[in-house]
C-alpha cells in the first residue's frame, strides 16, 4: 500500500508533464481513495475499462486517454456523467497521462512500441520531441516485409501506402496514435517509412509523391504499451498490485 500523493509524485517525476503543451489535464483527473494498493492500467478511460477495474478490485485506474479534453463544453452529462459517476461511486482514482506518456524515452508509447517491434531508437524529432527515428530489425528492410512485421506483432493489418514495396527501408520514423500530421516532418528527417496510428487524405498523396512509405496501424493498437509499462514500474517501486486490461478497439 502507498499514499496517493507518493504515486502522483513518482508519476510526475518520471513523466514531467509540466514540460508539455497538451490539450488535456495530465495527472490526477478524479480523486479517489488516499491510499492505493491495486492499479489497473489501460489505454482509454472508457465505461468498459472502469467497470473492469472495479471488477478487478482496483482503487486506481491509470490511462493514456482520460476523461477531460480541451474542446469539451464543461457539462457533465451523458457518457461523461456515466463514467464519472462510476468512478466516484467506487472511490477510484483516475490518473491520465497523454503526451508525457507518449514521449518518455523508456516507458512511453513510442519507446515501448519500438521495443515490441524490435526497432532501434536513434533520435527524436518534431513538436515536443514526440516523433522517434531509428531502424527496423534485420530482415525487415523493405516496405513489404515491414508491413508483414507490423501485422504480425500488432495483430492488425495496417493501412499501408507503399509506393515501392521493394524499396530498401533503412531509416524509419514513428509516432503512436493520431500523429499523421508529423508525416512531413518525418520525411524531412530523410526516412524511408513512417509508422503511426491513423491516416488522413493528404498522407496518401505525400507518400506516392515522395516515395516514403506510410503505415497506419491503428490508434489503439499502437498505444497499448506505455500504460502497462508505467503501471508495472509504479507497482515495482511502490509495492502495489498491477494488471493491464486491454479493451479492444478497432480504431
Amino acid at each position: 500500500m502507498a499514499e496517493r500523493t507518493a504515486l502522483l509524485a513518482l508519476c510526475d517525476g518520471l513523466l514531467q508533464p509540466e514540460r508539455f503543451k497538451d490539450y488535456c489535464p495530465n495527472g490526477l483527473q478524479v480523486e479517489g481513495r488516499p491510499q492505493v494498493q491495486s492499479v489497473v492500467s489501460g489505454v482509454t478511460a472508457s465505461l468498459a475499462l472502469i467497470q473492469s477495474a472495479i471488477d478487478a478490485g482496483a482503487d486506481t485506474l491509470l490511462v493514456h486517454h482520460g476523461l477531460f479534453w480541451r474542446n469539451q463544453t464543461g457539462a457533465v452529462t451523458g457518457w461523461l456523467k456515466a463514467r464519472l459517476a462510476l468512478l466516484l461511486q467506487h472511490d477510484i482514482n483516475l490518473l491520465a497521462y497523454h503526451l508525457p506518456l507518449d514521449a518518455h524515452p523508456a516507458l512511453g508509447n513510442n519507446a515501448q512500441l519500438a521495443a515490441h517491434l524490435g526497432f532501434r531508437v536513434d533520435s527524436t524529432f518534431g513538436e515536443q520531441g514526440l516523433g522517434f527515428v531509428g531502424q527496423a530489425p534485420t530482415g525487415f528492410d523493405n516496405g513489404q516485409a515491414l508491413a508483414q512485421l507490423l501485422q504480425s506483432r500488432l495483430g492488425k493489418q495496417p493501412v499501408s501506402v507503399v509506393p515501392d514495396a521493394k524499396r530498401p527501408v533503412r531509416r524509419m520514423a514513428w509516432c503512436t496514435g493520431g500523429a499523421q500530421h508529423l508525416f512531413e516532418e518525418a520525411i524531412a528527417q530523410g526516412v524511408d517509412a513512417f509508422i503511426t496510428g491513423e491516416i488522413s487524405e493528404p498522407q496518401a498523396h505525400l507518400a506516392h509523391e515522395t516515395g516514403v512509405s506510410f503505415f497506419a496501424c491503428g490508434h489503439h493498437a499502437t498505444e497499448r504499451y506505455g500504460a502497462p509499462a508505467l503501471g508495472a514500474h509504479l507497482a515495482k517501486e511502490l509495492g502495489l498490485k498491477h494488471v493491464f486490461i486491454d479493451i479492444d478497439n478497432p480504431a
